[in-house]
């Protein structure tokens, strides 16, 4: 079992150290990481692993069961056994780009929620461009500029952003109608890690996130396009 140790709230965290529980002939186990593993619509931290006589990238990481794989390429050295001490660094451009783009897309959800009455099918964070699926939704030009505008107007005023570990309960009952599908989180998983924009929207999710709107930048929407019917597909960007 591997201790997610960025959660709730360690998600600005990007070096740390840990014992070997497990191996692979690609790949280690950690008792805990601070390693984002693949998920939510998110893609995998990468960074280094390093070791007494030895290092690795790590260049993707994975959930199996409850434990967290952590596979490696351009090992120098032997791979550590279990019980050995690792020292990780995640790639902290990469860990800040994915944190920006995923706030942005709860902004930007919750905007399209309010507004459209459209919820989020689906969506895939990337370093440099990301993608949200709403529907229903048959949007014009004209609404696409709005959202873009308002996403970019609740964006400025740099309102806080705090993670929490809540009782299922509270989640259910503070999430607005239509922000997630809590039916797809299991009812055994209670507390719920929830992500809170200040007097703005609660969401539960897993992944990593900014402390405050004001780290997010500036948003540009790139395309608009259907991806079938009743379901629109908005690509956007950030601004450093």
């Amino acid at each position: 079992m591997t201790e997610l140790l960025y959660l709730p709230d360690n998600d600005d965290r990007t070096d740390f150290e840990a014992e070997v529980v497990g191996t692979g002939e690609d790949y280690l186990v950690l008792d805990g990481t601070y390693f984002y593993p693949e998920g939510g619509g998110q893609p995998a931290d990468q960074g280094n692993l390093e070791w007494s006589g030895g290092e690795a990238e790590v260049v993707d990481v994975q959930k199996d069961g409850g434990d967290v794989k952590h596979f490696v390429e351009n090992v120098q050295g032997e791979l550590p056994s279990a019980g050995e001490k690792i020292t990780g660094v995640i790639d902290q451009e990469m860990r800040d780009k994915h944190r920006r783009m995923h706030t942005a897309q709860h902004v930007m959800s919750k905007i399209v929620l309010d507004e459209y009455n459209a919820t989020t099918a689906g969506n895939q964070i990337h370093a440099e461009r990301s993608r949200i699926d709403f529907e229903p939704a048959d949007f014009s030009q004209e609404d696409v500029e709005f959202i873009e505008e308002e996403t970019n107007r609740i964006i400025d005023k740099g309102l806080g952003v705090e993670k929490e570990e809540l009782p299922r309960e509270e989640v259910e009952e503070r999430t607005p109608e239509g922000r997630v599908n809590l039916g797809l989180i299991p009812d055994h998983v209670d507390p719920l890690r929830a992500v809170i924009i200040e007097d703005y929207d609660v969401c539960p999710c897993g992944g990593t996130h900014v402390d405050s709107l004001e780290e997010i930048g500036k948003v540009n929407i790139l395309e608009r396009r259907s991806k079938g019917e009743g379901v629109e597909r908005i690509e956007f960007e950030l601004e450093n």
